[in-house]
C-alpha cells in the first residue's frame, strides 16, 4: 500500500509532462575549482581604496582566487620587472589608475604596459543600471578600442625648436585584429550591429586603412550588421541618442575620447567597467580613465567610488571562467545601486568607500 501511495506522486509528474530541473550554467574541467594567482596593483589616488574594496568582496564571497600585491607609482620611470614578470606568470592582472605625469617627457606607465604585454583590446562596457536616474534609457554600448598604436605610439620629437612633431601610426595587422576582437565579441554575445568610428575623410591613409581592414572583416560575419560613422559625428550622436549603437569599434584616441563619453552619459565613470586583453594576458581596471585616480579630497575623505572596479572584478572573474561568482558580484552591485540607500558623490549620494562595499557584501547570496 505505502508503495501505491509513494508512486502516486511520480505517476502525476510523468503524466503533466514536469520534470524537476537543475540548470547547468558550467561544466568545470577536474581541477578547474583551485584558486587562481592575480597580480594586484593598487596605483594611486583612490587605486588603493577602491582595490582594497575588491579584495574585501572577493574575500567575503570566497571566490576562488588569492592576489599577489605590488606597489606601483605612475611616476617611475617604467614599470618594474618583477610586477611584468607576475602578470606574465598569473596571465590576469587588476588594478587601480596610474597617475600620468602631463607633458616632461615621462611615459606613460599604462600605454607601457599594454605595449609590454600586447594587450591589443581595450573593452569598456557602457550601460544603464537599474535605480541610477540618467537622461537617456536603454544605453548598452561596448566600446572596443585598438589599444596598441594610433596617436599613442609614443614617436615624437622636436623638429627643430618650437616645432613637434607626432607621428600616427596604423597598421593592417592591428587593425584587422581588432576588427576581428569585435566582431567575434558580438558574435559570441549576441550583439546585433558593429559601428567602425573614423576620421577616413580626413587622414585618407591612415584611417582609410582602418576602414578597409574593418570592412573585410564584416564580410565573414553576414548576420551582424556593420555601419560607420566619422568621430565629431558620432560624439554629437553619443550625447543625443545613444540608444543606436551597439558594439563600437575604433582607433587608440578616438577609443579613449568615445569610452568617457558614453561612460558619462550611461551614469558616470565610477559605475563602468572594462579591461585590456591580448592573447596571452588582461588587465581588469576601471573602464573609463577620466577620474580613476581621483581628487585628493575624495581619497582624505575616503569617499572614493568603488562600483566600476567592482563590476571590473566581475568581468575578471567570468574570464577566469568563474561565471557564478561573477553574477553574484554583479547582482549584489546592482542591488546596492536599485535600493539607493549606498551611494557615493557622484552618484548623489554622500556614503563613504566603505559603507558601499559592506552593503554589497550583505547583498551576496
Amino acid at each position: 500500500m505505502s508503495t501505491v501511495r509513494r508512486s502516486v506522486p511520480l505517476l502525476k509528474t510523468l503524466i503533466t509532462g514536469k520534470t524537476q530541473t537543475r540548470t547547468v550554467t558550467y561544466m568545470p574541467r577536474p581541477g578547474d575549482g583551485a584558486p587562481r594567482p592575480v597580480t594586484l596593483i593598487p596605483g594611486d589616488g583612490i587605486g588603493p581604496l577602491v582595490t582594497n574594496a575588491v579584495e574585501q568582496v572577493m574575500e567575503a564571497m570566497h571566490a576562488p582566487v588569492y592576489f599577489e600585491k605590488y606597489e606601483v607609482h605612475g611616476d617611475m620611470k617604467r614599470t618594474p620587472q618583477e610586477v611584468i614578470d607576475s602578470i606574465k606568470k598569473n596571465k590576469v592582472c587588476l588594478k587601480g589608475g596610474l597617475r600620468t605625469p602631463m607633458g616632461g617627457g615621462v611615459s606613460s606607465l599604462n600605454v607601457q604596459l599594454r605595449k609590454e604585454l600586447d594587450l591589443y583590446a581595450s573593452l569598456v562596457n557602457c550601460c544603464n543600471l537599474p535605480g541610477l536616474p540618467t537622461r537617456h534609457e536603454n544605453v548598452d554600448i561596448v566600446v572596443i578600442r585598438e589599444n596598441t598604436e594610433g596617436e599613442y605610439s609614443g614617436l615624437e620629437h622636436e623638429v627643430v625648436p618650437g616645432v613637434v612633431e607626432s607621428l600616427k601610426v596604423i597598421t593592417k595587422f592591428c587593425s584587422e585584429r581588432i576588427a576581428k576582437y569585435a566582431f567575434e565579441y558580438a558574435y559570441l554575445n549576441n550583439r546585433k550591429k558593429v559601428t567602425a568610428v573614423h576620421k577616413a575623410n580626413i587622414m585618407k591613409l591612415a584611417d582609410g586603412l582602418f576602414l578597409e581592414s574593418c570592412r573585410e572583416v564584416a564580410t565573414k560575419y553576414p548576420s551582424i550588421k556593420y555601419n560607420e560613422i566619422i568621430v565629431d559625428n558620432c560624439c554629437m550622436q553619443l550625447v543625443s541618442k545613444p540608444e543606436q549603437f551597439d558594439v563600437m569599434v575604433t582607433p587608440n584616441l578616438y577609443g579613449n575620447l568615445v569610452a568617457n563619453t558614453a561612460a558619462g552619459i550611461a551614469g558616470g565613470t565610477g559605475v563602468m567597467p572594462g579591461g585590456n586583453v591580448g592573447a596571452e594576458h588582461a588587465v581588469f581596471e576601471q573602464g573609463a580613465s577620466a577620474g580613476n585616480v581621483g581628487k585628493e579630497k575624495m581619497v582624505e575623505k575616503k569617499k572614493a567610488n568603488p562600483v566600476a572596479l567592482l563590476l571590473s572584478s566581475a568581468m575578471m572573474l567570468r574570464h577566469l571562467q568563474f561565471p557564478s561568482f561573477a553574477d553574484r558580484l554583479e547582482n549584489a552591485v546592482k542591488r546596492v545601486i536599485l535600493e539607493g540607500k549606498y551611494r557615493t558623490k557622484d552618484l548623489g549620494g554622500d556614503s563613504t568607500t566603505q559603507e558601499v562595499v559592506d552593503a554589497v557584501i550583505a547583498k551576496l547570496d
